[in-house]
């Protein structure tokens, strides 16, 4: 079993980057906001660290292929059961485990149990809650179960595994958040609109899909654009999302037609069930814009030079957030060292 101390650990050596689920928590765990009460020097001190370190993992993280976590979200009330599922677990080196972990807003990730292929679970990290939790892996998928749920299992819960085909990496799922409520799901409403007007001019634009007034917020969006009365997915195309309470939006950013109107189409997939939006969105073709005028070029360029302002603005901040975390990395063993040493014998 001493091969397996590598993907059992409850926390991961600082080297390994690959081995920590930052991509899949990163829009969705907890944040501090400017001047709010929750934040404080320690608070600070600590997340910039970690947010720098979760950047960079997750850059790498992202090149391997993950574990599927199809369910966002699951909404349970107390006493009742629940099942997180995990496929693609045949993706796993052949002999290794699966591992669940828990994530709340307050602790950072748990190991649960781990479960090998036909075994029982095995329950070495002494989770708080393991008792309440148990398995079953076969093959292709792997599940964890509660069969009683309390008011503190409300986390995300990720499954994980060592690759058999990347060496040194682990594959991670998307995870699912799990709430524990009396609240009712609600499907979000969903709209579509062009992000701006001065953004429909030229070779690109801009789509804006919003997702409201939904419980609970996790979403999830797909784009479609609608040629010769078939539907293309657009997965591979340049997205952002935006995260506020209540209410997500995505960004997309699409090539135009120089010579015909195109039609995209966008749905959100939510617990309660998917939600296409009521009305598609044209893009007239790029030759069919009217010129602009002398106040709209000044105007246009006016919001060039801001938003270019605002990127070297954004890029300055994100190299401090870096520096000022390898600063802390680096200095905080160093001064703990220095502490432990205590003062030279006279």
């Amino acid at each position: 079993m001493g091969v397996l101390v590598p993907l059992l650990e409850t926390r991961w050596p600082w080297s390994d980057l690959t081995a920590r689920p930052c991509l899949a928590s990163a829009a969705s765990e907890r944040h501090f906001s400017p001047g709010s009460p929750e934040e404080t020097p320690l608070h600070t001190m600590l997340f910039l660290p970690a947010a720098a370190l979760c950047w960079l993992g997750s850059a790498l993280a992202a090149m391997a292929t993950q574990l599927v976590q199809d369910q966002l979200s699951l909404t349970r009330t107390t006493g009742q059961s629940v099942s997180f599922s995990c496929g693609g677990t045949d993706q796993c080196r052949y002999g290794w485990p699966v591992v669940w972990y828990q994530k709340n807003e307050t602790e950072t990730y748990r190991a649960i149990l781990y479960i090998d292929i036909g075994d029982s679970p095995e329950k070495p990290y002494n989770h708080p809650q393991q008792d309440d939790f148990s398995a079953e892996r076969n093959e292709n998928s792997c599940k964890l179960k509660i069969n009683k749920v309390k008011l503190d299992h409300s986390a995300s819960y990720y499954c994980s595994c060592y690759s058999d085909s990347h060496r040194f990496s682990y594959l991670f799922g998307s995870g699912t958040k799990l709430h524990v409520t009396d609240d009712p799901v609600v499907k979000p409403r969903v709209s579509v609109y062009p992000a701006a007007s001065s953004a429909q001019r030229g070779p690109r634009a801009f789509l804006l899909c919003l997702a409201s007034d939904m419980f609970p917020p996790e979403v999830q969006f797909s784009w479609k654009r609608l040629e010769d009365g078939t539907e293309k997915d657009l997965t591979s195309a340049e997205q952002l999302e935006l995260r506020e309470p209540n209410r997500t939006a995505s960004l997309l950013l699409v090539d135009r037609d120089p010579v015909s109107t195109s039609r995209y189409r966008c749905s959100v997939q939510h617990e309660g069930g998917p939600v296409e939006a009521p009305a598609t969105q044209e893009l007239p073709a790029a030759a069919s814009c009217p010129p602009q005028t002398a106040d709209q070029d000044l105007q246009q360029h006016d919001l060039s030079f801001q938003s270019q302002c605002r990127v070297k603005l954004l890029c300055l901040l994100y190299s401090l957030l870096i520096v000022k975390s390898l600063v802390y990395c680096c200095g905080l063993p160093l001064l703990m060292a220095l502490r432990n040493k205590g003062p030279a014998p006279r």
